[in-house]
C-alpha cells in the first residue's frame, strides 16, 4: 500500500509539472548558457558500483559535450560518503521522501540523466524504481532530456509498469543488454542498445592494490583470491509505515531496518537461505587456502556487504575483510585489480576488476551477472545464490578459474574492448539526442575517432585497445 502511495503522489506531480509547462511555467536552455544536467542516482551509500558508473558518465558527459558547456549536478544521500567524488560536478541531497524534491529539482536544470544499472526492477526497491520514473517523467513533462543512461530492466509489480508505461514513454533508455531492450519495448519506452559505463573507471595506480593486500597479510607470492559475497536474500526493500513507526518508539525490526520507511525483506526463509549461502563462500575460501594454497580476501564493494564478509571470515578462522567504509572508489577498485583470481555476487566488483584481466566467476541474485557471463562465453562461470550445492561449485570453479586463467583472461580481454566500443556509441547518441532537443546547442567540430568519445583512457585500457583492436581488424582483413 505504502509502494503504490508513494507511485500516486510521483503520478500526480508529473501530471501537475505538464500542466504548468503548458501554462508557461518553467524554463529551457538557451543559447549562450551551460546546460544543466542532473544526475538522478543512488549515490552516497558507498555503493562502489553506483559511484563509478556515475564517475564515468559524468567524465564522458564533459568530454562528448564540452566540460565548459555543462554545469552538472549528482543526487546523493551523505555528502560525507561521497567526498572527493564526481570531481566539478555539483552535489544536492536525495531525501528518503523524494517526491517534492523531484518536483523541485528537476525543473532547476534542462535535462535529467537517469544513472542507476537496476534501474527499472522490482528486485530491489519498488521505491527505488518510482524515482527513476519521476525524474524522467517530470523532464519529459517539460520536453526536456530525458535519459536513462546504462540501464537494465527487469520484473516489475505491474502498477509499477504501468507507471513506467506512462511515464517513460517520451524518455530514451539506453540500455546495457538486449533483454533489458525487449522489455522496455514492450512496455513502450523507446530504447537504444549500450552498455554499462564503469569500463573506463581509473583507480588509483596498481602499487595502491597491491600495498593494501600487503597490508592485509599477504606475502607477495600466493595467488590471491578475492570474493565479493553479499546477502542476496534480503531483497527487496519496501516502505512500511507501520514498521517505521514500531522502529520509532520500540526498536523493532532493527535487524531488518534499511533507513527512514524502508526496511528489507525479513524472516526464518530469508535466514536459512543466508545461511546456507555464507557457508559455501567460507567452504571455498577454506578450500582456497588449504587446497590450493591462496590468499583468501574479502570485500564488501558496498556498506551492506560487510556482515557477509565478517561472517564468512570469522568462520574460517580470519581472513582480511576490506570494506567500501573503509576505502574510497579509487582505492578499492585498485585492491580488486591486484587480485589474481575472484569469485563475486556484486556485479560491479567484476566488471571493475575486468580491466586488469582478473579471471573471475560470478555467484547470481538475477539476470546481470549470468548476462555478463554469457558476454564473455564464460557461461560455465556463473552460478545462482540458491543452488543447494553452490558450495561443491565454488571449490570446483576455484580449481577451472586457475586451469583456464589464460584463456578466461583473454575472453575478458575481448569483452572490455567491445563494451569500450559501445560505450562511445553511447556518446554518440548523448550528442545527438542533445542536438535534437535543443538544436542551436554547439557540437565538437572535425572529424572524430570512436575514442573521442569516451574520457581519456587509462594507459591498462589502451593496451588493451592496441592489442585486442589490432586482433579483430587482422581478423577482419583475413
Amino acid at each position: 500500500m505504502t509502494d503504490l502511495m508513494l507511485q500516486a503522489w510521483v503520478a500526480a506531480l508529473i501530471e501537475r509539472t505538464k500542466l504548468e509547462w503548458m501554462l508557461g511555467r518553467g524554463k529551457a536552455w538557451k543559447p549562450g548558457e551551460r546546460l544543466k544536467l542532473i544526475f538522478a542516482g543512488y549515490n552516497g551509500n558507498r555503493n562502489t558500483g553506483s559511484d563509478v558508473r556515475v564517475e564515468e558518465m559524468l567524465r564522458q558527459v564533459r568530454q562528448v559535450l564540452g566540460a565548459d558547456r555543462v554545469q552538472l549536478t549528482v543526487m546523493a544521500l551523505d555528502f560525507e560518503l561521497t567526498r572527493g567524488y564526481f570531481g566539478d560536478a555539483s552535489q544536492v541531497r536525495l531525501p528518503d521522501l523524494f517526491p517534492p524534491f523531484l518536483y523541485k529539482e528537476v525543473r532547476q536544470h534542462h535535462g535529467v540523466i537517469a544513472c542507476e544499472g537496476s534501474m527499472f526492477k522490482s528486485k530491489f526497491a519498488n521505491a527505488l524504481t518510482t524515482m527513476f520514473i519521476g525524474a524522467l517523467g517530470m523532464a519529459a513533462a517539460e520536453n526536456k532530456i530525458s535519459i536513462g543512461y546504462g540501464a537494465e530492466a527487469g520484473y516489475m509489480d505491474p502498477s509499477l509498469a504501468r507507471l513506467c508505461a506512462r511515464y517513460c514513454r517520451h524518455s530514451v533508455v539506453v540500455t546495457r543488454n538486449a533483454e533489458s531492450q525487449a522489455l522496455l519495448s514492450n512496455l513502450g519506452v523507446e530504447s537504444e542498445l549500450g552498455t554499462d559505463t564503469a569500463w573506463t573507471f581509473e583507480a588509483r595506480p596498481a602499487e595502491y592494490g597491491r600495498k593494501a593486500l600487503s597490508d592485509a597479510g599477504w606475502d607477495g607470492r600466493a595467488p590471491v583470491l578475492i570474493f565479493c559475497p553479499i546477502n542476496p536474500f534480503f531483497w527487496p526493500v519496501k516502505a512500511s509505515t507501520l514498521k517505521w513507526v514500531a522502529h520509532g518508539v520500540t526498536r523493532a525490526y532493527k535487524q531488518s531496518h534499511y533507513r527512514g520507511p524502508y526496511f528489507h525483506k525479513s524472516g526464518p526463509q530469508v535466514e536459512a537461505s543466508y545461511r546456507q549461502y555464507l557457508n559455501a563462500f567460507a567452504q571455498a575460501a577454506k578450500a582456497a587456502r588449504e587446497k590450493y594454497r591462496m590468499f583468501p580476501v574479502l570485500v564488501a564493494c558496498e556498506r551492506l556487504d560487510a556482515h557477509a564478509c565478517h561472517s564468512i571470515a570469522e568462520s574460517i578462522g580470519g581472513a582480511p575483510v576490506l570494506t567500501s567504509e573503509d576505502y574510497d572508489m579509487y582505492q578499492l577498485v585498485s585492491i580488486l585489480r591486484a587480485g589474481h583470481l575472484m569469485i563475486s555476487s556484486r556485479y560491479h566488483g567484476i566488471v571493475t576488476s575486468m580491466p586488469a584481466l582478473v579471471a573471475s566467476a560470478g555467484v547470481t541474485m538475477d539476470e546481470r551477472i549470468r548476462n555478463l557471463m554469457q558476454e564473455r562465453g564464460h557461461t560455465h562461470l556463473s552460478m545462482d545464490v540458491d543452488d543447494p550445492s553452490l558450495g561443491e561449485k565454488l571449490i570446483q570453479t576455484i580449481d577451472v578459474l586457475q586451469r583456464e586463467r589464460e584463456m578466461i583472461a583473454d575472453g575478458i580481454g575481448r569483452t572490455v574492448v567491445k563494451n569500450l566500443k559501445t560505450m562511445a556509441r553511447m556518446g554518440i547518441f548523448l550528442e545527438r539526442a542533445v542536438h535534437e532537443r535543443y538544436p542551436e546547442f554547439p557540437t565538437q567540430d572535425g572529424v572524430r575517432n570512436w575514442e573521442d568519445y569516451l574520457p581519456p583512457l587509462h594507459p591498462g585500457l589502451r593496451r588493451l585497445v592496441e592489442l585486442y583492436d589490432s586482433r579483430t581488424q587482422a581478423m577482419t582483413a583475413n
